[in-house]
């Protein structure tokens, strides 16, 4: 759907894209699992720490921001794994 809205929008000048999230630590990760659960989701990821708010947030400002204005039809997964 990013793909296909970022060509039809693209010539008034409206870019698409999507941010693909990985495990952060919010209340609808967190609820419900043990110390156990969370270290195991932790450390299946390289950076070794789950997200942050701040870092989707952080992504989602440089898309609609100025330097994002070139992006256009991209899903930036942002999930610290690194792939």
């Amino acid at each position: 759907m990013t793909h296909i809205l970022a060509k039809k929008l693209g010539p008034k000048r409206i870019t698409v894209n999507a941010v693909a999230p990985g495990p952060v630590a919010t209340r609808l990760l967190l609820d419900g699992k043990t110390e156990e659960q969370v270290a195991a989701v932790t450390t299946i990821i390289p950076l070794g720490r789950l997200g942050e708010p701040n870092d989707i947030a952080a992504v989602i400002a440089f898309l609609v921001g100025p330097d994002g204005g070139w992006v256009n039809g991209q899903v930036l997964r942002a999930n610290g794994d690194g792939v």
